[in-house]
């Protein structure tokens, strides 16, 4: 009796080990990307090529932002989670421990080209020059009046500066579940507030809380859809901006005309070139415990930053992508080889 009760209880784990790693030990036959939705058009421009190969089923993309995409990246090792993430910004330490705890334990990372934040109104021929510490002044919840931290006061961009426009401050800005509003507040808000002497004296923790928090009296609108919703509000509405990504301006410049940003037009020699203050780079995380298990995944990575994709003439450069510099791309073609 010892004995079978000793075999049944073997039988018992076994099937729970297998229960636990049968979902990965299938094949599921389509890749599946989440994330970004500056990075959306790139990875459904690379499933496009992809597919037409014939060799392997077209992959599918979603856009959900970089934090919700992380989320869902997050969630777990097996088929009814994502295999690729597109993100606009790096992970963080907090969004590898949220992988971790749900045993996604290795990620690879692969950068494969740049792109730049912009602010622009509808097409007018009166676009404005601004700095960073006047678009933070004119975006953050509270800031620095006398000497002391207040709520935002500011009405007009003119109100921030003499210099500037007497025009209504009205901005359509990224969520905070978008890579684009993290990188805002990373490029724009972080280093013109931590200038302030006032916000000096705070602790780090509130410093950082104070500098991340944009305006809530309705002259910042987050915007959680898709680009292409605001362009109406901003053409029926001369004196709002939006936030957009530089690739969206580029495609666009019948409709829209940026700000520079300290004298710099956005383009791709600015941004390539690193004089352009608001730019980043953009990224793909591929669950390497899917690899092998869901067929071409790897195969997608390498046509992602191929010669032909996101080389300098490649197919990306219609997306407005700024390429990498030669050097930076083949090491990041190596380590999609190396999967």
């Amino acid at each position: 009796m010892l004995k079978k009760r000793h075999l049944v209880s073997i039988g018992a784990l076994l099937l729970v080990v297998m229960a636990g790693s049968s979902a990965i030990a299938q094949v599921r036959e389509t890749i599946r990307i989440v994330g970004s939705s500056t990075v959306f058009p790139f990875a459904t421009t690379v499933a496009e090529h992809f597919g037409k190969s014939g060799k392997y089923k077209i992959p599918v993309a979603e856009s959900n932002g970089t934090g919700d995409g992380f989320k869902l990246f997050c969630g777990g090792v097996g088929l009814d989670t994502p295999d690729i993430m597109d993100a606009s910004r790096p992970i963080t330490a907090s969004e590898r421990a949220a992988c971790l705890a749900k045993d996604v334990r290795d990620i690879d990372e692969i950068k494969f080209g740049f792109d730049g934040i912009v602010v622009a109104q509808a097409k007018q021929g009166s676009a404005f020059n601004l700095t960073l510490d006047q678009l933070y002044r004119a975006v953050a919840k509270t800031v620095p009046v006398n000497g002391q931290l207040v709520a935002n006061p500011y009405r007009n961009w003119s109100d921030v500066d003499a210099s500037l426009p007497k025009r209504p401050i009205f901005i359509f800005g990224p969520a905070s579940n978008h890579g684009t509003r993290d990188k805002f507040v990373e490029l724009v808000m972080m280093p013109a507030c931590k200038k302030v002497p006032a916000i000096k004296a705070l602790a780090a923790d509130a410093a950082k809380k104070l500098c991340a928090t944009v305006r809530e009296d309705g002259q910042w609108v987050d915007v959680t859809e898709d680009y292409a919703l605001v362009m109406g509000k901003l053409k029926n509405d001369k004196s709002a901006v939006g936030i957009f990504t530089f690739s969206y301006l580029d495609q666009n410049r019948d409709k829209i005309e940026a700000a520079t940003i300290d004298h710099v037009a956005a383009s791709v020699a600015s941004i390539s070139a690193g004089t352009y203050a608001i730019s980043r780079p953009l990224f793909i995380y591929i669950k390497h415990a899917h690899l092998g298990k869901v067929p071409g995944l790897g195969d997608f990575v390498r046509e992602f930053v191929s010669d032909k994709a996101s080389g300098s003439d490649g197919y990306f450069t219609d997306k407005s992508l700024v390429a990498l510099p030669t050097k930076m791309l083949r090491e990041q073609q190596a380590l999609a080889k190396d999967l």
